[in-house]
């Protein structure tokens, strides 16, 4: 088919499209027209002409006659029409297009070369559209939703990941009926297959994570979502629980951006007592299906999904416990990190912490001061990534921060030396140092009988730790209070 498609399109049309764009082609004509609709004022002058109505129709009743190049070129026309001019985005209302779009998006899909700018460039054109209001959203919703929508989510391609997200994250904005929907069974299902697609072959917008933050942050669907994503049986049985010893990598994805979500609004966002025991309970269950015997060489993501999924709790938790800081010094047992330091998390993070083996500087004070071999080192379990200890001190040293329960309840639990020790740089475990002082400040921070506790530890000399001078740290006198203090050696 020659580029002007020849006498098989509607000459009134094109004669009309050759008018406005100065163009003898119809490819011409189709490119000129959408550089001038960049602009509010070219879109509104192209609206008064009905432009946006010829390309329907001619999309509509000559579909076939359209090779690949001409229907981008038209999408890309219809896409930028509706770029926020309110008569355009009517008139596609209408004039059926949500359903002429649709039909084109099943015959893009019915080719056995997909072409996935085609999808791409027509699921932008509807969620241009989707932005202009109620209307327009649900119009879309009902011809969409869930079947199309998770026939598209099922395209492996990064070019449907952003535009899908955008859709659905703004028909759900501000309308219950349609967001219960979405964290319904059918929209939760979707909503995985979308989480399947974005970790084979990532995003670049931000409506992933915008539609996640929804779901999984502000609702409390991160467990029904999380389960969609386990790995299948093996076998046909309808038991698609996930496997008590394996995460899939897709858990593993969706863990790692919830972590950065949760890192980035850490501000706006108030994660739910619940939401927090979940991570709680991911922690633990990583926590027993990780191998400490072998000390790992990678940074998260390490590509191993139970480590990767023990990591990303983790930071969740350590982020969950910074946001009580953030909001005032008044310690609320009934807050997220009430909640989980009543459900055990300091016990697991300081029993994990003498589990591990001692950072490599405190390892050679000790074998030096006892003139001996680290025979047991063998027993002692190993970071299973770079950061690993890092990450439990910083969970710990946020739980201390304005809770003097905590700072009891780690010296009533013998931990301040094991806590001190963590002020060491570690090059398996980047900025150990910064997070062990920091959660040492929080330890003494108007705390006398932790303060006293660890003078008399060095005082009476009850501890053979050459390790207290390897920290950098010291104990003195304060000549004004008569009390001791830890200070710097430097």
């Amino acid at each position: 088919m020659d580029e002007n498609a020849g006498s098989s399109l509607p000459k009134d049309i094109l004669d009309r499209l050759f008018a406005y764009s100065k163009s003898t082609s119809l490819i011409d004509a189709l490119e000129v027209l959408a550089k001038i609709s960049r602009t509010a004022e070219g879109r509104a002058d192209l609206a008064s002409k009905s432009v946006l109505v010829m390309i329907l129709d001619l999309i509509q009743g000559h579909l076939e006659y359209l090779n690949s190049e001409l229907l981008k070129s038209s999408l890309k026309l219809l896409r930028n029409l509706c770029a926020g001019d309110v008569k355009n985005q009517d008139t596609f209302i209408e004039k059926n297009g949500v359903g002429i779009t649709l039909t084109v998006l099943r015959a893009v899909m019915d080719t056995p070369a997909l072409d996935s700018g085609a999808v791409r460039i027509a699921l932008q054109v509807l969620a241009n559209v989707s932005l202009a209001g109620e209307k327009h959203q649900q119009t879309i919703w009902v011809q969409f939703f869930p079947k199309e929508f998770l026939m598209l989510a099922r395209i492996r391609s990064q070019d449907t990941v952003d535009p899908l997200c955008m859709i659905l994250y703004a028909c759900q904005d501000g309308n219950p009926i349609r967001l219960a929907e979405l964290c319904g069974d059918n929209g939760l299902s979707l909503v995985s297959e979308i989480v399947r697609t974005a970790s084979i072959v990532g995003f670049q917008e931000e409506w992933f994570k915008l539609l996640l933050s929804v779901i999984c942050l502000e609702e409390a669907h991160l467990p029904t979502l999380f389960a969609k994503l386990a790995v299948a049986p093996a076998d046909d049985s309808k038991d698609v629980r996930m496997s008590c010893d394996e995460f899939s990598p897709e858990q593993a994805f969706l863990i790692s951006i919830l972590s950065e979500i949760l890192n980035e609004r850490l501000n706006d966002v108030t994660v739910s007592n619940e939401f927090a025991l979940y991570i709680l309970g991911l922690f633990r269950n990583a926590s027993g299906l990780v191998d400490f015997s072998e000390r790992g060489k990678l940074a998260l993501p390490t590509g191993s999904s139970p480590i990767d999924v023990l990591g990303y709790a983790l930071t969740m938790l350590r982020d969950i416990c910074a946001q009580h800081g953030a909001r005032g010094p008044m310690e609320n047992a009934q807050d997220a990190t009430g909640t989980l330091l009543s459900s055990g998390l300091l016990d697991l993070l300081l029993n994990l912490l003498r589990e591990l083996e001692p950072p490599m500087v405190i390892s050679k004070a000790i074998n030096q001061g006892q003139h001996q071999g680290n025979a047991d080192s063998k027993q002692l379990k190993r970071c299973p990534y770079k950061g690993f200890r890092r990450d439990i001190v910083a969970v710990i040293g946020n739980c201390l921060y304005w809770r003097r329960s905590v700072q009891d309840e780690v010296r009533c639990k013998d931990g301040i030396i094991l806590l001190m020790q963590q002020c060491v740089a570690d090059e398996d475990n980047p900025f150990l140092r910064e997070w062990g002082i920091w959660t040492v400040r929080n330890l003494f921070e108007g705390n006398t009988e932790n303060q006293q506790a660890v003078a008399e530890l060095e005082l009476q000399e009850t501890v053979n730790t050459p390790e207290i001078a390897e920290l950098g740290l010291r104990v003195e006198l304060d000549q004004k209070t008569g009390r001791p203090k830890l200070v710097n050696s430097a």
